[in-house]
Protein backbone atom coordinates (compact mmCIF):
# COMPACT_ATOMS: atom_id res chain seq x y z
CA UNK A 1 0.00 0.00 0.00
CA UNK A 2 1.03 3.66 -0.82
CA UNK A 3 0.99 6.37 1.85
CA UNK A 4 -2.54 8.09 0.45
CA UNK A 5 -3.87 4.68 0.56
CA UNK A 6 -2.86 3.94 4.02
CA UNK A 7 -4.46 7.47 4.99
CA UNK A 8 -7.97 6.96 3.19
CA UNK A 9 -8.29 3.15 4.67
CA UNK A 10 -7.18 3.39 8.03
CA UNK A 11 -7.45 7.18 9.13
CA UNK A 12 -9.69 9.37 7.25
CA UNK A 13 -12.88 9.96 9.02
CA UNK A 14 -11.55 8.84 12.52
CA UNK A 15 -13.20 9.60 15.57
CA UNK A 16 -16.16 11.99 16.17
CA UNK A 17 -17.69 13.08 13.88
CA UNK A 18 -17.88 17.18 14.56
CA UNK A 19 -19.84 19.93 13.68
CA UNK A 20 -17.36 22.53 14.34
CA UNK A 21 -15.06 20.58 11.86
CA UNK A 22 -14.70 22.53 8.41
CA UNK A 23 -12.92 20.28 6.74
CA UNK A 24 -10.89 17.48 7.42
CA UNK A 25 -8.36 14.91 6.23
CA UNK A 26 -7.20 15.10 2.77
CA UNK A 27 -6.11 19.33 1.75
CA UNK A 28 -3.06 20.69 3.03
CA UNK A 29 -4.70 22.02 6.50
CA UNK A 30 -7.43 20.69 7.99
CA UNK A 31 -10.09 23.63 9.20
CA UNK A 32 -12.20 24.01 12.45
CA UNK A 33 -14.50 26.29 13.60
CA UNK A 34 -13.58 27.05 17.75
CA UNK A 35 -16.50 28.31 19.91
CA UNK A 36 -16.97 31.75 21.11
CA UNK A 37 -15.59 32.85 24.27
CA UNK A 38 -13.62 29.56 24.43
CA UNK A 39 -9.10 29.36 24.84
CA UNK A 40 -7.88 26.64 22.72
CA UNK A 41 -5.70 24.12 25.00
CA UNK A 42 -2.93 22.38 22.62
CA UNK A 43 -1.13 19.40 23.59
CA UNK A 44 1.21 17.03 21.62
CA UNK A 45 3.16 14.47 22.53
CA UNK A 46 5.54 11.17 21.19
CA UNK A 47 5.52 7.78 21.32
CA UNK A 48 8.52 6.24 20.34
CA UNK A 49 8.91 2.08 20.22
CA UNK A 50 11.10 0.23 22.79
CA UNK A 51 11.42 4.06 24.58
CA UNK A 52 7.78 4.93 25.18
CA UNK A 53 6.04 1.72 24.35
CA UNK A 54 7.50 -2.32 24.02
CA UNK A 55 7.67 -3.51 20.55
CA UNK A 56 5.27 -6.00 21.31
CA UNK A 57 2.53 -3.85 22.56
CA UNK A 58 -0.59 -4.78 20.92
CA UNK A 59 -1.25 -2.39 18.28
CA UNK A 60 -5.11 -1.66 19.14
CA UNK A 61 -3.48 -0.78 22.73
CA UNK A 62 -1.01 1.07 20.90
CA UNK A 63 -3.85 3.02 19.54
CA UNK A 64 -5.90 3.85 22.15
CA UNK A 65 -2.93 4.65 24.37
CA UNK A 66 -1.49 7.10 21.87
CA UNK A 67 -4.88 8.76 21.79
CA UNK A 68 -5.69 8.77 26.30
CA UNK A 69 -2.14 9.84 27.11
CA UNK A 70 -2.83 13.39 25.45
CA UNK A 71 -6.67 13.79 26.37
CA UNK A 72 -4.56 13.28 30.32
CA UNK A 73 -2.90 16.83 29.56
CA UNK A 74 -6.45 18.19 28.29
CA UNK A 75 -7.83 16.82 31.70
CA UNK A 76 -5.55 18.16 33.90
CA UNK A 77 -6.55 21.54 31.95
CA UNK A 78 -10.24 21.05 32.23
CA UNK A 79 -10.63 21.52 28.98
CA UNK A 80 -13.27 19.70 26.36
CA UNK A 81 -11.32 17.35 23.84
CA UNK A 82 -12.23 18.89 20.34
CA UNK A 83 -9.65 17.55 17.18
CA UNK A 84 -6.55 15.91 16.81
CA UNK A 85 -4.06 15.41 14.29
CA UNK A 86 -1.78 12.23 13.95
CA UNK A 87 2.19 11.77 12.41
CA UNK A 88 2.77 8.05 12.04
CA UNK A 89 6.41 6.80 11.12
CA UNK A 90 6.24 3.02 10.15
CA UNK A 91 9.01 0.37 8.96
CA UNK A 92 7.05 -0.66 6.76
CA UNK A 93 2.98 -1.19 6.09
CA UNK A 94 1.77 -3.80 8.07
CA UNK A 95 -1.99 -4.32 7.23
CA UNK A 96 -3.42 -6.29 9.86
CA UNK A 97 -1.38 -3.72 12.50
CA UNK A 98 -2.53 -0.73 11.07
CA UNK A 99 -6.15 -1.96 11.38
CA UNK A 100 -6.02 -2.62 14.98
CA UNK A 101 -4.08 0.23 15.93
CA UNK A 102 -6.91 2.32 14.04
CA UNK A 103 -9.40 0.29 15.78
CA UNK A 104 -7.73 0.95 19.35
CA UNK A 105 -7.09 5.18 18.27
CA UNK A 106 -10.72 5.40 16.74
CA UNK A 107 -12.31 3.83 20.17
CA UNK A 108 -10.58 6.33 22.12
CA UNK A 109 -11.40 9.31 19.88
CA UNK A 110 -15.21 8.32 19.44
CA UNK A 111 -15.73 7.73 23.03
CA UNK A 112 -14.16 11.36 24.25
CA UNK A 113 -15.80 13.06 21.18
CA UNK A 114 -12.25 13.74 19.57
CA UNK A 115 -12.27 14.21 15.44
CA UNK A 116 -8.97 13.24 13.83
CA UNK A 117 -8.49 16.29 11.33
CA UNK A 118 -5.38 15.64 9.70
CA UNK A 119 -1.60 14.51 10.33
CA UNK A 120 0.88 12.45 8.17
CA UNK A 121 2.88 9.46 7.45
CA UNK A 122 6.22 8.63 7.05
CA UNK A 123 8.79 5.50 6.47
CA UNK A 124 11.33 5.23 9.61
CA UNK A 125 11.57 3.67 12.85
CA UNK A 126 8.13 2.63 14.39
CA UNK A 127 6.72 6.85 16.75
CA UNK A 128 3.60 8.01 17.18
CA UNK A 129 3.03 11.71 17.35
CA UNK A 130 -0.05 13.00 18.23
CA UNK A 131 -1.53 16.21 18.58
CA UNK A 132 -4.62 17.05 20.37
CA UNK A 133 -6.95 20.04 20.64
CA UNK A 134 -9.36 21.22 23.26
CA UNK A 135 -11.78 24.41 24.09
CA UNK A 136 -11.81 25.48 27.54
CA UNK A 137 -13.87 28.71 28.72
CA UNK A 138 -11.66 31.50 28.47
CA UNK A 139 -10.14 32.21 32.05
CA UNK A 140 -11.17 28.73 33.30
CA UNK A 141 -8.24 26.88 32.44
CA UNK A 142 -6.76 24.88 35.66
CA UNK A 143 -2.85 25.29 35.87
CA UNK A 144 0.54 24.26 37.36
CA UNK A 145 0.72 27.79 39.09
CA UNK A 146 -2.20 28.49 41.35
CA UNK A 147 -1.07 26.21 44.43
CA UNK A 148 -1.16 28.32 48.01
CA UNK A 149 -0.17 27.38 51.18
CA UNK A 150 -2.53 25.53 53.01
CA UNK A 151 -4.18 24.10 50.03
CA UNK A 152 -5.15 20.13 49.93
CA UNK A 153 -3.32 17.86 47.74
CA UNK A 154 -5.65 15.01 46.10
CA UNK A 155 -5.48 12.21 43.36
CA UNK A 156 -7.78 10.87 41.39
CA UNK A 157 -7.93 6.89 41.10
CA UNK A 158 -5.28 4.58 42.22
CA UNK A 159 -1.35 5.19 41.75
CA UNK A 160 1.38 2.69 40.74
CA UNK A 161 -0.56 0.24 38.55
CA UNK A 162 0.67 0.99 35.29
CA UNK A 163 4.30 0.81 36.30
CA UNK A 164 4.06 -2.56 38.26
CA UNK A 165 2.43 -3.69 35.02
CA UNK A 166 5.08 -2.65 32.82
CA UNK A 167 7.37 -4.45 35.33
CA UNK A 168 5.12 -7.47 34.62
CA UNK A 169 5.79 -7.43 30.77
CA UNK A 170 9.52 -6.83 31.11
CA UNK A 171 10.09 -9.61 33.20
CA UNK A 172 11.00 -7.37 36.26
CA UNK A 173 8.18 -8.94 38.39
CA UNK A 174 7.08 -12.50 38.00
CA UNK A 175 3.28 -12.28 38.58
CA UNK A 176 0.48 -14.13 37.07
CA UNK A 177 -3.63 -14.44 37.45
CA UNK A 178 -5.73 -11.86 37.33
CA UNK A 179 -3.92 -9.12 39.52
CA UNK A 180 -1.63 -9.46 36.35
CA UNK A 181 -3.63 -9.19 33.90
CA UNK A 182 -5.44 -6.24 35.59
CA UNK A 183 -2.14 -4.26 36.02
CA UNK A 184 -0.75 -4.89 32.29
CA UNK A 185 -4.30 -3.74 31.32
CA UNK A 186 -3.96 -0.69 33.64
CA UNK A 187 -0.47 -0.25 31.73
CA UNK A 188 -2.22 -0.78 28.37
CA UNK A 189 -5.13 1.67 28.67
CA UNK A 190 -5.24 4.11 30.86
CA UNK A 191 -8.14 5.97 31.47
CA UNK A 192 -7.70 10.15 31.07
CA UNK A 193 -10.09 12.09 33.64
CA UNK A 194 -11.67 14.50 31.49
CA UNK A 195 -15.06 14.55 33.28
CA UNK A 196 -12.70 15.06 36.01
CA UNK A 197 -10.77 17.86 35.45
CA UNK A 198 -13.86 20.07 33.64
CA UNK A 199 -15.45 19.03 37.34
CA UNK A 200 -12.47 20.78 38.61
CA UNK A 201 -12.62 24.05 36.90
CA UNK A 202 -13.72 25.98 39.52
CA UNK A 203 -12.45 24.15 42.72
CA UNK A 204 -8.53 23.26 42.12
CA UNK A 205 -6.13 25.72 42.15
CA UNK A 206 -3.86 23.98 40.27
CA UNK A 207 -3.79 20.42 38.83
CA UNK A 208 -1.34 18.28 36.85
CA UNK A 209 -1.92 15.14 35.03
CA UNK A 210 0.46 12.27 36.62
CA UNK A 211 2.67 10.80 33.51
CA UNK A 212 6.55 10.80 34.80
CA UNK A 213 5.43 9.95 38.69
CA UNK A 214 3.84 11.69 41.76
CA UNK A 215 7.03 13.06 42.89
CA UNK A 216 8.08 14.49 39.85
CA UNK A 217 4.97 15.51 38.77
CA UNK A 218 4.31 17.55 42.17
CA UNK A 219 7.21 19.09 41.51
CA UNK A 220 5.87 21.12 38.31
CA UNK A 221 3.53 22.55 40.72
CA UNK A 222 5.75 23.79 43.51
CA UNK A 223 8.32 25.05 41.31
CA UNK A 224 5.35 27.00 39.58
CA UNK A 225 3.25 28.05 41.98
CA UNK A 226 6.38 28.65 44.35
CA UNK A 227 5.44 26.58 47.14
CA UNK A 228 6.91 23.45 49.34
CA UNK A 229 4.26 20.57 49.97
CA UNK A 230 3.66 17.37 52.68
CA UNK A 231 2.40 14.42 51.42
CA UNK A 232 1.34 11.38 53.61
CA UNK A 233 2.62 7.87 52.19
CA UNK A 234 0.01 6.00 53.96
CA UNK A 235 -2.57 7.66 52.36
CA UNK A 236 -2.10 7.06 48.95
CA UNK A 237 -4.28 5.29 46.87
CA UNK A 238 -3.60 1.68 46.17
CA UNK A 239 -5.51 -0.60 43.72
CA UNK A 240 -6.13 -4.48 45.32
CA UNK A 241 -4.33 -5.77 42.87
CA UNK A 242 -1.52 -3.74 43.95
CA UNK A 243 -1.29 -4.39 47.70
CA UNK A 244 -1.74 -8.41 47.05
CA UNK A 245 1.53 -8.03 44.34
CA UNK A 246 4.21 -6.50 46.25
CA UNK A 247 5.28 -5.31 49.46
CA UNK A 248 3.88 -2.40 50.78
CA UNK A 249 6.90 -0.26 50.72
CA UNK A 250 7.64 -1.39 47.19
CA UNK A 251 3.64 -0.54 46.38
CA UNK A 252 4.29 2.82 47.88
CA UNK A 253 7.74 3.58 45.72
CA UNK A 254 5.81 2.48 42.52
CA UNK A 255 3.00 5.05 43.50
CA UNK A 256 5.08 7.26 44.07
CA UNK A 257 7.96 7.40 41.00
CA UNK A 258 6.77 4.16 38.79
CA UNK A 259 4.76 6.87 36.29
CA UNK A 260 2.16 6.54 33.33
CA UNK A 261 -1.07 6.59 35.77
CA UNK A 262 -2.79 9.75 33.78
CA UNK A 263 -4.35 10.55 36.68
CA UNK A 264 -5.08 14.08 38.16
CA UNK A 265 -3.34 15.83 40.79
CA UNK A 266 -5.19 18.68 42.16
CA UNK A 267 -4.67 21.36 44.70
CA UNK A 268 -7.85 22.62 46.51
CA UNK A 269 -8.52 25.02 48.79
CA UNK A 270 -10.39 24.68 52.30
CA UNK A 271 -13.22 26.98 51.17
CA UNK A 272 -13.66 24.45 48.43
CA UNK A 273 -13.39 21.01 50.43
CA UNK A 274 -17.40 20.59 51.02
CA UNK A 275 -17.64 21.25 47.27
CA UNK A 276 -15.36 18.87 45.98
CA UNK A 277 -17.29 15.41 46.23
CA UNK A 278 -20.65 17.12 45.08
CA UNK A 279 -19.04 17.94 41.83
CA UNK A 280 -16.61 14.97 41.07
CA UNK A 281 -19.68 12.68 42.03
CA UNK A 282 -20.57 12.92 38.09
CA UNK A 283 -17.31 12.27 37.17
CA UNK A 284 -17.39 8.54 38.40
CA UNK A 285 -14.01 8.33 40.05
CA UNK A 286 -12.62 8.27 43.03
CA UNK A 287 -10.43 10.65 44.69
CA UNK A 288 -8.19 10.25 47.86
CA UNK A 289 -6.79 13.37 49.62
CA UNK A 290 -3.09 12.87 50.45
CA UNK A 291 -1.63 15.75 51.33
CA UNK A 292 -0.87 19.91 52.22
CA UNK A 293 0.51 22.47 50.27
CA UNK A 294 3.15 24.35 52.65
CA UNK A 295 5.76 27.34 52.65
CA UNK A 296 8.82 26.68 51.21
CA UNK A 297 9.85 24.98 48.32
CA UNK A 298 10.56 21.39 49.23
CA UNK A 299 8.62 18.37 49.64
CA UNK A 300 8.53 16.65 52.04
CA UNK A 301 7.21 12.70 52.07
CA UNK A 302 6.07 11.19 55.84
CA UNK A 303 5.48 7.43 56.94
CA UNK A 304 4.07 7.54 60.39
CA UNK A 305 6.25 10.87 61.32
CA UNK A 306 9.29 9.85 59.65
CA UNK A 307 10.48 10.97 56.27
CA UNK A 308 9.87 8.17 53.79
CA UNK A 309 12.42 7.37 51.15
CA UNK A 310 11.06 5.62 48.34
CA UNK A 311 12.51 3.08 45.92
CA UNK A 312 13.22 5.64 42.38
CA UNK A 313 11.37 3.71 39.15
CA UNK A 314 11.07 6.92 37.24
CA UNK A 315 12.30 7.69 33.64
CA UNK A 316 13.47 10.44 32.40
CA UNK A 317 15.05 11.70 28.74
CA UNK A 318 18.47 12.24 28.26
CA UNK A 319 19.63 11.21 31.04
CA UNK A 320 22.13 8.33 31.08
Amino acid sequence: MKEFNVIERFFAERGQARRDVELSVGDDCALVNPAEHKSIAISCDTLVENVHFLADMPAKALGYKSVAVNLSDLAAMGAEPAWMTLAITLPNIDEAWLDAFSQGLNDAAEYYGVALVGGDTTRGPKSITITINGQVPKGKALTRSGANNGDWIYVTGTLGDSALGLAILRGEQTLSGDAAQYLIQRHYYPTPRVLAGQSLRNLASSAIDLSDGLVSDIGHILKHSNVGATVDVDQLPLSAAMRESVEYEQALSYALTGGEDYELLFTVPESQRGALETSLAHAGVSFAKIGQISTGNKLRLMKEGATFKPINFSFEHFTS
